[in-house]
Parts: C-alpha cells; sequence; structure tokens
C-alpha cells in the first residue's frame, strides 16, 4: 500500500501499516497556502497524476446554475475511467476502505464507478484566514475531548493525533446557517420503503464569530411525515467540550405535547427515524464527543471514495430510481481517487458503545468523512456508512449530504439527506439563538 508523504507538525510521526513504519516530515503553519493547501491538504498531486494539483476548488457556480435552483453538475460530461466490482475487487484492494470491500463481496450487484478526481472542495478566504490562525492558538483540552482557542476554520489544519482529525469534521465549515428539508428511508429486504420527511435548521455559532461560552452549534430537526411520526422534534445546544459541559438537548412528544430533556440523545442510542440501523452519533457520519474512543491517526492513503455526487443528488431521479434492495442504485453514485486520513477508535476500559472499533477515512480537502467502518463486540465489521456529498459551490462548503449506513449482519441500511424532490438548502436562512430554545421549540410542536 502507498501512504502518502504528508508532513505532521511537531517532529516525525511514526506511521504504522502492517506492522511497517514509516516516517513523515515535519511542517508548519508557514506551510499552509503554500505546498499545503489553506485548509491542511497537499497541495500537489499524486506522482502519476492520478490525483491532480488543488487549483482552489470550484470557485465559482458553473453556468446555467440560478440561486436557489438544485445544484448543477459540474463534471456531467465525464465519464467512467472503469468499475469495481466483486469480480475486480482484488485488483483495487489496496485503494478500497475494508468497508466498501465487504460491501462488493456481500452483494453480486454492488459496484462502484470510479470517475476522474476533481479535488472541488472550497471555501471562502475568510475561513481560510482562521484556519491558518487556529494552526498556532488552537488546543486540546480535557485530555482531547474538547478544544479552545479555534473559531470558524478547522482548528487543527496539520494535525498531530488522531482526536485532532475527528475535531475537524467536527467543526469543518459548513456556512453560518442551514435550513434544510430532506427524506430518509429504511428499506426492506425487498426494497418497500416509506419516506420520512424531516425539517432541521442549524445555526454554527463556532463557524460564525466563534463559540459563545461553550455553545459551538444550534440544531433543530421536526419529523414532518408520515403521519405516524410527524411533530417529533429534537432541539440540540452543542458544545465544545462535553465533559465539562454535556450536550443540551430537548424533545418535543406531540402525544404528551410536551418537551422533555433528552439526556441520553448521544452516543450509541438510536437514531431519529432509523429503525434502529444506526446510533445517534452517526449522524453526519460522526458527531458529539468523541470522549469514549482513544483516537489512532493510522496516517494517510490514496483510496477510491465518494465524492461529487451531483447526479445521485439531482432533481432529475426520483426516490424509487435511487431507493433499492440491499443498497442505493451504485448506478448514480460516483467514486474518486482521494488521500484521505485514516484514523481508528477503540472504545476506552470502562466506557461503553455498541461499536468497540470504528475507522474513518477523513478527505484531506474538506475534512468530512467518506466512509466510516463500524464494527460489533466480536470486532466483525457490522456497519459501513457512505457519505455522499458535493461542493455547494454557492456558499461555498463541500458538505455531505447523502448519507447510507449499511447494516451487513441484517442485509438492510437506512439513508438519509434525499433531496432530489425536496427544495434545496437554503444557507440564507437568517436563524437567531431564541429560534433555538425549549420554548421555541414548545411553540413549534403546537402550531
Amino acid at each position: 500500500m502507498k501512504w502518502s508523504n504528508t508532513a505532521l507538525v511537531g517532529g516525525a510521526l511514526a506511521v504504522f501499516l502492517g506492522g511497517m513504519a514509516g516516517v513523515a516530515m515535519a511542517q508548519s503553519a508557514a506551510d499552509l497556502g503554500k505546498t499545503l493547501t489553506p485548509n491542511g491538504a497537499e497541495k500537489a498531486g499524486n506522482k502519476d497524476g492520478s490525483i491532480p494539483e488543488w487549483t482552489g476548488g470550484i470557485t465559482a457556480p458553473p453556468a446555467g446554475f440560478k440561486p436557489g435552483d438544485h445544484y448543477v453538475d459540474p463534471y456531467a460530461g465525464d465519464k467512467p475511467l472503469f468499475t469495481i466490482t466483486g469480480q475486480n475487487a482484488a485488483q483495487y484492494a489496496d485503494k478500497l476502505p475494508e468497508g466498501l470491500k465487504a460491501l462488493l463481496k456481500q452483494y453480486p450487484d454492488y459496484k462502484m464507478n470510479v470517475y476522474p478526481t476533481h479535488r472541488s472542495a472550497s471555501l471562502p478566504k475568510s475561513v481560510y484566514d482562521e484556519t491558518l490562525a487556529n494552526a498556532t492558538r488552537a488546543k486540546l483540552v480535557d485530555e482531547g475531548n474538547g478544544v479552545e482557542g479555534a473559531k470558524v476554520g478547522v482548528p487543527f489544519p496539520i494535525p498531530k493525533t488522531g482526536v485532532e482529525v475527528v475535531w475537524n469534521h467536527i467543526l469543518r465549515w459548513k456556512g453560518l446557517a442551514v435550513e434544510r428539508q430532506y427524506g430518509q428511508a429504511n428499506p426492506q429486504a425487498d426494497g418497500s420503503y416509506t419516506m420520512i420527511e424531516i425539517d432541521e435548521k442549524s445555526k454554527f455559532l463556532y463557524s460564525d464569530k466563534g463559540p459563545e461560552g461553550q455553545t459551538s452549534l444550534f440544531f433543530q430537526q421536526e419529523v414532518t411525515a408520515p403521519a405516524r411520526l410527524a411533530g417529533e422534534i429534537l432541539l440540540v445546544h452543542e458544545t465544545m467540550d462535553q465533559i465539562k459541559e454535556p450536550r443540551n438537548a430537548w424533545t418535543y412528544n406531540p402525544g404528551q405535547r410536551r418537551v422533555r430533556r433528552a439526556p441520553n440523545v448521544a452516543y450509541d442510542n438510536p437514531g431519529t427515524a432509523s429503525d434502529g440501523l444506526r446510533t445517534s452519533d452517526q449522524l453526519d457520519v460522526f458527531n458529539g464527543s468523541p470522549d469514549r474512543y482513544d483516537w489512532k491517526l493510522v496516517g494517510k492513503k490514496e483510496m477510491y471514495v465518494p465524492y461529487n455526487a451531483y447526479q445521485l443528488q439531482s432533481d432529475k431521479l426520483t426516490y424509487d430510481q435511487i431507493i433499492k434492495p440491499k443498497h442505493l442504485n451504485q448506478d448514480y453514485a460516483r467514486y474518486e481517487l482521494h488521500r484521505v486520513w485514516v484514523v481508528e477508535g477503540k472504545l476506552k476500559s470502562g466506557t461503553s458503545h455498541i461499536y468497540p472499533r470504528r475507522t474513518f477515512y477523513v478527505d484531506e480537502d474538506s475534512w468530512n468523512i467518506l466512509v466510516a467502518d463500524q464494527y460489533d463486540a466480536r470486532d466483525q465489521l457490522w456497519r459501513v456508512t457512505e457519505a455522499h456529498g458535493i461542493n455547494h459551490y454557492d456558499v461555498p462548503a463541500y458538505w455531505a449530504g447523502l448519507f447510507a449506513v449499511y447494516d451487513l449482519q441484517s442485509g438492510r441500511y437506512t439513508a438519509s439527506g434525499f433531496i432530489n424532490q425536496e427544495k434545496p438548502y437554503n444557507f440564507k436562512v437568517e436563524l437567531t439563538e431564541s429560534d433555538f430554545s425549549p420554548d421555541s421549540l414548545r411553540r413549534s410542536g403546537v402550531r
């Protein structure tokens, strides 16, 4: 396997792979915007050119795009370079996450259409400026369970540890606020499903002027359909250090017409309307406190991962075209070769979680977790997460919007983030702190 020679702050870091160690050269904040991109990725392409140089990502919307419309695919003219199937997977094994290998092996019709690589991720200059500042002012606190001194940009653009990469994912820039309506489906083995409609709004305090005290994010999620689930609302005030101040969460139950504290909306409690197929901390692949795991930075690797999923999120497709038995319709999924940070989390002694081990494959350009492997108590691969993202180039921000969690043991999956038949995300929505108070939750529930 070929690991990149990416440099790490603080001197040499031993990177272990299959008992063989490699040493990465040291880099500093001065390299950001030079040999490194302003977000901390390697600016250069790889040796054979299959990963190109980063030249700024998408800096302007493509022709034909109108604000408020669904996104125009800037790469619609691309054709697949090749297709990976269960029959030829061994040929590409050194560039495949373990979870994708398992999907290829388990499902004969699962495939990966691999397209030319486009390093489309981009952010506003103001975010890059704050990322540069974070490189020398951000620090971990409470044994890595919190972050201080950072705001707006990723806190650790030149990571030294696995938990720093995890924090980069959690705090990556996704705009200042967003309101979105999307679908979630939990197909049965025969592919039948009921679309669950969800309204969601978020205000990213960290990404604006920095966290207000300990609060980094306001988040509200309401199920609007089907009728049997409609009216359930979740409100979350996320904190920067959940050891110092745990996540504050409330729920509104339409049957009881009451707002209640919800301290269990975290970790491995079941995710909203997911039929038990994902946990609370699998929303956005991983969210919340990293405190229950020891996170090892395994290294960086070139891998085939979901990327630039404009076709999969197109308004030209219906949900029935995408949602199929066992897995999403892979005719519409796009994979590219990208460099990813590989981080392995192992459950700490004395703590509990249904996943004693999980591995994240984190995009070097955007800090999105693109694939995650989740293991059971027997250390058998149990669930695999794929995050299909796009550059929302009118913001701009690269953000994975459609997530699929495949349960290899039950043969089922849950997928959320379907916007094909919904309104596009609204990144211009104006939200205030009062929109995310428990009183506002009560008002929302009775309107």
